[in-house]
């Protein structure tokens, strides 16, 4: 048996072919009676490597089962349920389709069995929740988990608390959750305030508290409170006929209802305002009609087309405003090209603004995923300058880079607690060093280098600090978009 094992690398090896390519000649080419087996084999092969099976930029989805049509629907095909179909292998009941994909790709999907029962994939175990449900994931080799969603108790906790505000504007009743951060209660330091809509999906699909826990801990933002709505009818609040009744509750309600019961920053520049899909396009709707209140809009996939791309022509072709924007989407959603127009726009407009965008769809997996990028554009924590004389260095602390994503340059900055022999460098995913930024004997305090990625393809990147003497390493991803 080794030696057929062996055989069959060497083949592989020798001809380029797949793992998944050499058991389709061997199962096709074997007995009828082998067949079985062999699916098996494979079977069991692929479980430990992960189903969908991943290689070479390309993932083949398995069914094992006894329908007779089966189809993919999901991201890579806006969920059309009969046009990615799997083919049975002849002589057994195993079926597959293989699709190339980004190396980073991060895609929701689901079976279709015959035409209309759609299911999870039960060869994977990996599942997204979305609006309706959980769906099963596709995560290319090189796509990378966000570590910031998981809950990590030993680290200091945001303080939660339920509110209900009614709105006189629209004589309908909201459900707020407010989150103040450590230490609200024991200081009075007043804090910037970000608004969510879809608040409960925020915190509940996208681990939104989480979030803020995490990347407050790691010093990636400031400190900053976040409140959370939830619509009581979402399309027509968000894209429908109360649009700007909404908008102007939102303004003139609730906004004055967190600055009178919180310590908030009562001022446009502290304040941010997130949605995503419709949440986007309110949340666009807000900062441009209401500037001097939403000077900070974060988009998640914002769907823009109700009322013939209202919001999106307010801003694109009105007076430009006092407003700076932070984008997000994935390149398979329908509104990919129209996200990038709308980016063109701001731009030629001189809007500040950053984007972000990936090989995945409209999917909370998307949005939990990129917003402490959102949160860390607005609000980031740690020196702005290398003029420390005012900070109390007490520990080696590597600050998560900015911009990020970026192209070509972005900076990437650290605290060193005492006089220390260091090497800053880049890796890539698989961990291969391809780029030294730093290497000798630095002094205490802050320390910033800019780091030009111009040679490099886009994609997603690690840079660590190593502490020579202490044997301390801290690593942070960076992401090159071109």
């Amino acid at each position: 048996m080794k030696k057929i094992i062996l055989f069959l690398l060497m083949t592989v090896s020798l001809y380029g072919q797949t793992h998944f390519q050499s058991f389709l000649n061997r199962v096709n080419s074997a007995p009828t009676s082998q067949k079985t087996a062999i699916v098996d084999s494979f079977i069991t092969y692929a479980r430990t490597v992960g189903i969908p099976f991943c290689e070479n930029g390309t993932a083949t989805f398995l069914y094992r089962g006894t329908a007779t049509n089966v189809y993919v629907a999901g991201d890579m095909n806006s969920w059309t349920a009969n046009v990615l179909k799997l083919v049975l292998i002849p002589g057994t009941n195993l079926l597959y389709k293989t699709q190339n994909y980004e190396s980073n790709a991060r895609l929701d999907y689901k079976f279709v069995l015959n035409g209309s029962n759609y299911i999870l994939d039960p060869e994977n175990p990996h599942t997204c929740l979305g609006g309706f449900g959980p769906n099963s994931e596709l995560a290319m080799p090189g796509y990378i988990q966000p570590w910031e969603i998981r809950a990590n108790t030993t680290i200091p906790q945001f303080l939660s608390q339920q509110k209900t505000l009614h709105s006189t504007i629209l004589n309908r009743n909201y459900s707020i959750t407010v989150l103040l951060p450590p230490g609200y209660n024991s200081s009075s330091n007043s804090y910037p305030a970000v608004y969510f809509q879809d608040g409960s999906d925020y915190l509940n699909l996208a681990n939104a508290k989480n979030i803020f826990q995490n990347i407050l801990d790691s010093n990636k933002i400031a400190n900053v409170i976040a409140v959370f709505v939830t619509p009581t009818n979402r399309e027509d609040e968000y894209a429908g006929a109360n649009r700007f009744k909404y908008s102007e509750s939102f303004v003139t309600e609730l906004v004055p209802y967190i600055d009178a019961n919180y310590r908030t920053i009562q001022d446009k520049g502290s304040r941010l305002v997130i949605g995503d899909s419709f949440g986007g396009n309110i949340s666009a709707l807000i900062s441009y009609t209401y500037p001097d209140v939403f000077a900070n809009c974060g988009l998640h996939s914002p769907a823009f087309w109700p009322f013939s791309y209202e919001v999106y022509n307010l801003i694109a072709k009105g007076v430009k405003k006092d407003i700076k924007f932070y984008s997000v989407w994935g390149s398979y959603e329908s509104l990919n090209s129209n996200v990038h127009q709308f980016i063109d726009s701001l731009n030629s407009k001189g809007y500040t603004n950053d984007y972000g965008v990936y090989p995945e769809g409209h999917s909370w997996g998307l949005w939990r995923a990129t917003t402490d990028q959102i949160l860390q554009y607005f609000f980031p924590a740690g020196p702005v300058s290398v003029d420390n004389s005012d900070i109390q260095i007490t520990d080696y602390k590597l600050y998560q880079n900015y911009p990020n994503p970026f192209n070509p340059t972005t900076t990437i900055s650290f605290n060193l607690k005492e006089q220390s022999d260091i090497e800053l460098f880049i890796t890539n995913i698989i961990g291969q060093k391809i780029k030294t930024v730093y290497s000798g004997v630095l002094n205490s305090g802050f320390h910033k280098y800019d780091f030009n990625a111009q040679n490099l393809s886009s994609g997603v990147y690690f840079y660590t600090l190593k502490i020579k003497s202490t044997n301390l390493v801290l690593t942070n991803k960076m992401i090159v978009l071109k």
